[in-house]
């Protein structure tokens, strides 16, 4: 039980070592999309290079509607 703990204090450590400007999402839900779009697509190929069928699948899913929101919002924006 002491193990979760351990990995919060080094959470905490780490995160207050950062600036405001370099924590994914500061920019609001547009940059935040658009982070977890980019990070998915390299655990996408990771899974597909060691064959893990279900991962891959599951990921190209919220790669997809990652990028599918931020087509929506884009679209809302010019309108």
């Amino acid at each position: 039980m002491t193990k979760p703990a351990r990995k919060r204090a080094r959470a905490a450590a780490s995160a207050r070592g950062r600036t405001r400007n370099e924590e994914p999402g500061e920019g609001g839900a547009d940059e935040a999309v658009a982070f977890i779009a980019e990070q998915v697509a390299g655990l996408r190929k990771l899974a597909e290079r060691h064959k893990l069928d279900v991962l891959h699948y599951i990921l190209g899913m919220t790669q997809l509607e990652a990028d599918e929101h931020l087509r929506l919002r884009t679209k809302r924006k010019l309108s």
